[in-house]
């Protein structure tokens, strides 16, 4: 594969290319150092939205009327839809694909699945590499969407400029929201569904408990949709609108993003020592300090420091 024919077809925004270049970073290609090496000048224009929550909420159908919402607005849209892996295939299912086929022919939008690779917290590692990706193509705006596996959904909020926590009538009480941790990373948040029973009070439960929180600069909107109907959806866009004003003003938005690519380095520095323990241990190159371990002659933060020498000039090359 020429990796710099790929760079030039994303920076150009074909799509093809685009989809090759995602490709690669899902499957950790060779090429990749190079790839992101060859994309990186020319992304962080585009806005992120990153919409988590638990499955069943709607999540799928709110991303398509936000890409409805932005194309009426004559914005560009990718859609990167983090879905479970298969166990089959480890690829992506593709049900987020299906609910979005009013926008498939599109040529303003670009919608990919990709597998998060048996990952926790339902984002792949490679996820960040892949926004970069839809960012350098071009695109005004990209919708994060990931698969909603509970506590661990937190980490939707590293990988967004603007993270909406969606939730549904009957979502649960404030014990299990807080559980959850939605309320330190919602930016926004969305009752959607709200033609059913019980909208008002989970409605009602997420502004309680965010009067009885911590005062924050930025109050969390709580917005009602119904995707299905269509409903309310400009009033999310208005909400996004209103936080990324407000990162802008504050200058936080600047600070978010550089947060956010030191975060994934040092994600990157850990992956490459982890892997590179995990290769000593298996080759028994470590066997003697496992035999001080369990003997009880060395304690588990020396055996830390030991290993660290030892991986820490074959990782720096």
């Amino acid at each position: 594969m020429n990796v710099g024919r790929v760079v030039e077809g994303v920076l150009k925004g074909e799509r093809r290319a685009v989809a090759r270049a995602i490709s690669m970073v899902e499957d950790g290609a060779e090429g990749l150092p190079e790839l992101i090496g060859g994309v990186y000048p020319r992304s962080g224009t585009a806005y992120t939205v990153g919409l988590t929550g638990s499955p069943g909420v709607g999540k799928s159908s709110l991303a398509a009327e936000l890409v409805t919402a932005a194309r009426q607005r004559d914005r560009t849209v990718a859609v990167l839809a983090v879905d479970p892996t298969s166990p089959f295939t480890g690829g992506a299912l593709l049900g987020d694909r299906l609910r979005m086929q009013s926008h498939a022919t599109d040529p303003g939008v670009f919608i990919r699945s990709m597998a998060t690779r048996g990952h926790l917290g339902g984002l792949a590692l490679a996820a960040p590499e892949a926004v970069r990706v839809l960012d350098a193509s071009g695109v005004d705006l990209v919708v994060v969407e990931t698969v909603g596996v509970g506590q661990a959904e937190v980490e939707v909020a590293t990988q967004a400029d603007t993270t909406v926590v969606v939730v549904a009538p009957g979502w649960g009480d404030a014990v299990q929201a807080s559980k959850a941790g939605i309320l330190e990373v919602a930016d926004v948040f969305v009752v959607n569904k709200a033609d059913r029973d019980g909208a008002d009070e989970a409605v009602r439960d997420l502004e309680l408990m965010l009067k009885l929180g911590p005062d924050l600069e930025w109050m969390p909107p709580v917005v009602r949709t119904s995707a299905q109907d269509h409903q309310g959806t400009s009033d999310l866009w208005d909400a996004i609108e209103a936080h990324r004003k407000h990162l802008d003003s504050s200058g936080e938005l600047e600070r978010k993003r550089r947060a956010r690519i030191l975060r994934e380095v040092e994600d990157m520095v850990s992956v490459r020592l982890r892997r590179r323990a995990a290769q000593m241990l298996e080759a028994g190159a470590l066997e003697a300090l496992a035999e001080d371990l369990v003997a009880r002659r060395v304690d588990p933060y020396r055996a830390a420091d030991v290993l660290m020498n030892e991986v820490g000039p074959e990782g720096e090359r």
